[in-house]
């Protein structure tokens, strides 16, 4: 088995496009409708045909319960992992994201937190080489 598709809720999936797009670099997927329902995926520019990232409008209040909860605990809703996490949040910032935290040295790993703008906290994670 493997993971094809992962969901991640989003208030406005129009706003998230251009954040995953225009910001973190990811490239769009897939993007179709049907009646009210949109499927929207993105994908990492470096392996398009990798897991894909859907972009799902979140109108479930259960589902929107606890995404602000996760958000104000400041609890990632997503991890992406590089090789250059100072390189990528120079990167990133440049593009207008808002880091709730810089390149952080912890146990294991140097992260990082930014706010997706669409109600999530994300974090790059670049893992320590022993």
């Amino acid at each position: 088995m493997k993971i094809k598709v992962t969901s991640l809720y989003v208030d406005d999936q129009e706003k998230a496009l251009h954040f995953y797009t225009g910001v973190l670099g990811f490239t769009k997927k897939n993007d179709f409708s049907n009646g009210p329902y949109r499927w929207l995926t993105v994908a990492p520019a470096e392996e398009p045909d990798g897991t894909e990232l859907q972009l799902a409008l979140n109108n479930n209040p259960a589902a929107k319960t606890y995404q602000q909860a996760m958000f104000q605990q400041s609890q990632p809703a997503a991890m992406f992992f590089t090789d250059d996490v100072k390189g990528d949040y120079e990167r990133i910032k440049s593009r207008g994201a808002e880091f709730i935290m810089p390149p952080t040295d912890v146990p294991g790993s140097t992260i990082a937190r930014l706010n997706d703008t669409c109600g999530n906290l994300i974090q790059l994670t670049q893992l320590k080489r022993w």
